[in-house]
């Protein structure tokens, strides 16, 4: 199946990055190389471009992109590992780092990669295929607590209890297997009129799967620390978020690199010796315009954060 992603906030994107020629910069999310391409298209001919992703698909559609330009190092990793990737690559730092953390349009489409509930395939969800967790793992061996709290606050499912209750009640007789099933399940634990409401009923459900399967939250929590630390002295972090979780963890790590300071509120001056890391700017979110959100329905929810390391 031919890999498919429009890039979504393009022309934002590359214009808070402030592409520098000579320059050095990471895609952490590869995925089609949409982003990358209009990266190299201004880094000139002494820049470098790393690009990163834990989908074997996406890596051969980016390599098949890109081609075979000397600029571009393809690195298959979790963006969690970038430092250890740049230390790899003997680079300190960089001008810009860029994450893009919608699913592309390849891997909900897919069939096979159990990421839609339109299809009915086996539950599979991982981006990378070389990691052992998958939803049918998740929905066939979580506790129905645990799995309450997953669809409660990783998809703000109003019926996560109802739901998680029935996927306990069914594989107790039978294993959950298929996209298809598991609709069924969460058809049959709401009330007629949310069925008939706009939007797929299932789409809350499968979202909180995708991100526990991945551990989605976890990883960009811990990575952001690095990608900051990892920036050259005016460099750019640009982070595109599609729902809210992701977008309060960027805000609050932005917002506490630009004022890391733990004294008490009452001390007249600073004593813990923290300082700026540098600035979120702008300090609301960027997002898509009505053209692009008319033109491609998954950029609607997007967000565009950019903080820039102190001078």
């Amino acid at each position: 199946m031919e890999f498919k992603h429009e890039s979504v906030l393009l022309g934002e994107t590359i214009e808070q990055l402030a592409i520098r020629k000579g320059g050095i910069y990471v895609d952490g999310t590869l995925g089609g190389a949409g982003h990358s391409s209009a990266i190299l298209d201004m880094l000139g001919n002494d820049g470098r471009l790393i690009g990163i992703d834990q989908d074997e698909e996406a890596i051969r559609a980016a390599g098949a992109r890109l081609g075979n330009d000397s600029r571009v190092t393809i690195v298959k990793s979790n963006f969690r590992n970038m430092r250890q990737v740049l230390d790899d690559l003997q680079v300190d730092e960089v001008d810009g780092i860029l994450l893009d953390l919608g699913v592309s349009s390849h891997q909900f489409d897919d069939p096979e990669r159990g990421f839609s509930y339109k299809e009915d395939t086996p539950l599979d969800m991982r981006m990378d295929a070389d990691q052992t967790l998958t939803a049918a793992d998740i929905i066939n061996t979580y506790t129905e607590e645990d799995l309450k709290r997953i669809l409660r606050e990783y998809g703000e499912e109003k019926y996560a209890g109802s739901i998680a209750a029935r996927i306990v009640r069914t594989r107790e007789t039978k294993e959950i297997k298929t996209t298809g099933e598991l609709v069924d399940i969460i058809r049959s634990s709401m009330p007629e009129r949310e069925k008939n409401k706009k939007g797929h009923p299932a789409r809350k459900t499968f979202q909180a799967l995708r991100i526990e399967c991945n551990h989605e939250l976890e990883v960009l929590t811990e990575s952001l620390d690095d990608m900051i630390g990892s920036l050259k002295p005016g460099g750019r972090l640009c982070i595109i978020t599609f729902h809210s979780l992701e977008d309060r963890i960027v805000k609050q790590a932005f917002l506490k690199a630009e004022n890391p300071c733990i004294c008490p509120p009452n001390f007249p001056v600073c004593t813990c010796g923290r300082k700026p890391l540098g600035k979120m700017k702008p300090h609301k979110p960027i997002i898509p315009t009505e053209d692009e959100v008319a033109r491609n329905k998954r950029a609607r929810s997007a967000k565009l954060r950019v903080f820039i390391k102190e001078m």
